[in-house]
């Protein structure tokens, strides 16, 4: 072997003297042995480092073979290590059962050394192999992870061109939804999550007709029954997935114009029975329709948009969330200040006056 290849480690693991040293004698040249005499040690080890294989004896005292098998394959950091028997105990029954912990082979005493090498250099290169698929299929996620993200980047911003030339609504307002989550408590986690599937609020908004969607003045009630219909639009476009990203997009699609006092669409939902990531985007979403320019009003201050929010706390959004954004005021306007729209001019503007976008 040369000296700068990695030797991979074999742990043995006996509490007789002799069997660790006939065992490392014929491993020592090839590979790194660490040596344990008692199972919760073996445990300790295979915790702490590197540990490529496992030789266990079945009979040992405090804790036999079975058992440290058992809990090597119960623990994540341990579980994919390929134990080998090394055991007088010779019957069926003891082989059986050392498969059924867990064991990936089995040798009876007194060993061979050539055996003992030949078997440790098999599951050793199954061991790789496994590795190596694992690898690959981990990228794989990652790659198929990134490519949904960017998708559903895409199709929110898609939407979002409908009616607003430069799509960045979608941006603020996703990282709008990150604060107030982070700020309420949720996981790092489940706030990506929420960032990542708040561009899709509106992917329905590609069903509706633009001389009702682009329309520059208030929407009559047969329109306002059409634009209403963008909510079950978008959950159709999703669809139903097992992703939790997938399936959360198609949630916020359909709930986030729900209101805290029941009064919103298309359910009617009111309080908690409102999807949390809905009544968090509700928040962000009107905050930034109200400070931007439409084709049907100018943009409000910042001032103003936060005291209608305020005026709202209880009727159309979640006041415990209100109390959180007002608490994130600083982040949210500095993303804001951060990804605000080129000026267009867009004259006249009716003095409409909006809480939400329909």
């Amino acid at each position: 072997m040369e000296a700068c290849e990695k030797r991979c480690t074999v742990l043995i693991v006996d509490d007789t003297p002799d069997n660790i040293s006939l065992l490392k004698a014929a491993l020592m040249d090839e590979y790194s042995i660490k040596v344990a005499t008692r199972g919760l040690k073996a445990l300790e080890i295979a915790r702490s480092m590197p540990v490529d294989i496992i030789l266990l004896d079945v009979m040992m005292p405090e804790m036999d073979g079975f058992e440290t098998c058992r809990r090597l394959k119960e623990e994540a950091a341990t579980r994919s290590i390929p134990v080998v028997f090394v055991t007088a105990r010779g019957e069926v029954d003891d082989e059986a059962k050392g498969f059924s912990c867990g064991g990936v082979d089995y040798i009876t005493k007194p060993i061979s050394a050539c055996i003992v090498r030949a078997r440790v250099k098999t599951h050793l290169a199954l061991y790789d192999q496994n590795r190596a698929l694992e690898y690959r299929v981990q990228e794989r996620t990652v790659e198929l992870k990134e490519s949904r993200l960017e998708i559903l980047n895409r199709l929110g911003r898609a939407a979002e061109y409908r009616d607003n030339e430069t799509g960045l609504h979608v941006v603020r307002m996703s990282r709008f939804c990150k604060i107030i989550a982070l700020e309420y408590g949720l996981s790092a986690a489940e706030a990506e999550l929420l960032l990542n599937v708040a561009p899709m609020h509106d992917i329905g908004k590609i069903g509706i007709p633009d001389r009702v969607l682009l329309k520059p003045g208030k929407l009559d009630a047969e329109e306002r029954r059409i634009i209403e219909t963008h909510c079950e639009i978008g959950r159709q476009i999703i669809g139903s997935h097992t992703s939790d990203l997938l399936n959360a997009s198609a949630t916020i699609a359909y709930t986030h114009h729900e209101k805290w006092d029941g009064s919103g669409y298309p359910q009617g939902l009111s309080g908690v029975e409102i999807p949390l990531f809905s009544r968090i985007l509700a928040i962000a979403d009107v905050f930034d329709a109200l400070t931007s320019v439409r084709p049907y009003k100018k943009a409000w201050s910042s001032e103003d948009a936060v005291a209608e929010i305020k005026s709202c706390s209880g009727s159309h959004f979640d006041p415990a969330l209100v109390g959180v954004f007002l608490g994130c005021l600083p982040k949210i306007r500095e993303v804001k200040r951060q990804f605000a729209d080129v000026p267009v001019v867009a004259e006249p503007f009716a003095d409409v006056p909006i809480v939400a976008e329909p």
